[in-house]
């Protein structure tokens, strides 16, 4: 009795557990609660398979509670044996039509849903940008603004924004659950899908391919902000001069070491095509380092002095001269000053 009773505590705790760590997490990274027309149409096939799941099971387990007690052997009946239905064809033909009819109800609108949302008709009439995987960051390219940025990808709400998506390296997926779906990545072949924010908001992005050591590292953020604010983080981001000499006396040095040292070899500031690191115009108003870590000094310090140890596997490693101390702090005093635009996350409600 002792060792059922401690099963049953066990399977008891860990369900209760798993009850409650379910109720865990982000709500800007759940894909229940849609903010976005991919995200809702998502969601409305999630509640449609919820709803067949749960038909079959109650449907299912009827029937087997009905057969336990109706034919379970009674005292007296020991060698009584019920009536057989083999080769039935009324009940065969019962169970092979209803589960043709349940996946006709979720197929036509799940296939109509993916079709919806790889439509890329008319795209030209909306904002198009080139997203660019990297083991492991993220790429935007706004063909039509002239503007580059990297790791937040900033949207007017309430219009679909078209993003044409290629791999520089492995297969990557990107995937916003709030306001989207997910589509791969590939590096032979460009894939097109749009997304849409209803609200004004931060929706943070994922990697949803396995593609190295750091995939799990491999976050982004988009930033939706009104139409009007979007017109400013533009014209903000067009206006950006890489040559511009920073007030801050440490900033000016630690520009210098970023020229002495090949920085910008790698990275770009202002609208120059991207080279081989992400984007560095508006890097002081990103909350996140790396794509995970939070925005301060020393955490950009650490960064710069071994990247390898934050996220194995980057291309960063190796690519530069060894830092000093005093380079790496002035550098990321620069960095941390790339701030063109009073559009930012926060602005947003991060």
């Amino acid at each position: 009795m002792k060792g059922w009773m401690g099963k049953f505590k066990f399977v008891f705790l860990l369900s209760f557990l798993a009850i409650i760590l379910a109720g865990c997490g982000k709500e800007n990274l759940t894909a229940l609660v849609p903010k976005g027309y991919g995200a809702e149409s998502s969601m409305n096939l999630i509640v449609l398979s919820t709803v067949i799941m749960t038909f079959v099971f109650i449907v299912v387990l009827s029937v087997y509670l009905i057969a336990i007690v109706r034919f379970r052997k009674k005292k007296g009946q020991e060698n009584y044996i019920p009536k057989q239905v083999e080769g039935s064809k009324k009940l065969e033909t019962i169970w092979t039509v209803i589960p043709i009819i349940l996946v006709l109800i979720l197929a036509v609108p799940t296939v109509a849903a993916t079709f919806d949302l790889a439509d890329e008709s008319g795209k030209s009439d909306y904002i198009n940008v080139d997203v660019t995987g990297n083991q492991y960051w993220w790429h935007f390219s706004y063909a039509d603004e002239e503007v580059q940025t990297s790791q937040d990808l900033y949207i007017p709400t309430g219009e679909k924004v078209y993003l044409n998506m290629k791999s520089s390296d492995v297969i990557h997926s990107l995937w916003v659950p709030s306001i989207s779906g997910k589509m791969d990545v590939n590096p032979e072949n460009e894939n097109t899908m749009y997304i849409e924010a209803n609200e004004e908001g931060v929706y943070w992005g994922k990697c949803a391919e396995l593609c190295g050591p750091s995939h799990s590292l491999m976050d982004f953020k988009v930033i939706a902000v009104s139409p009007e604010e979007y017109e400013q983080w533009v014209a903000d981001m067009q206006s950006v001069d890489p040559e511009e000499k920073p007030q801050d006396a440490v900033a000016q040095d630690g520009k210098a070491a970023m020229e002495a040292n090949n920085c910008l070899s790698c990275h770009a500031i202002g609208s120059s095509p991207n080279a081989v690191g992400p984007n560095l115009t508006n890097f002081g108003d990103r909350t996140k380092i790396a794509g995970y870590l939070e925005t301060n000094k020393q955490n950009l310090v650490d960064w710069l002095l071994d990247p390898e140890s934050i996220k194995p596997g980057n291309l960063m490693t190796g690519k530069y001269p060894e830092l000093s101390e005093e380079e790496a702090d002035s550098i990321a005093e620069y960095l941390l000053q790339l701030k063109p635009s009073e559009i930012t996350p926060e602005s947003a409600g991060n």
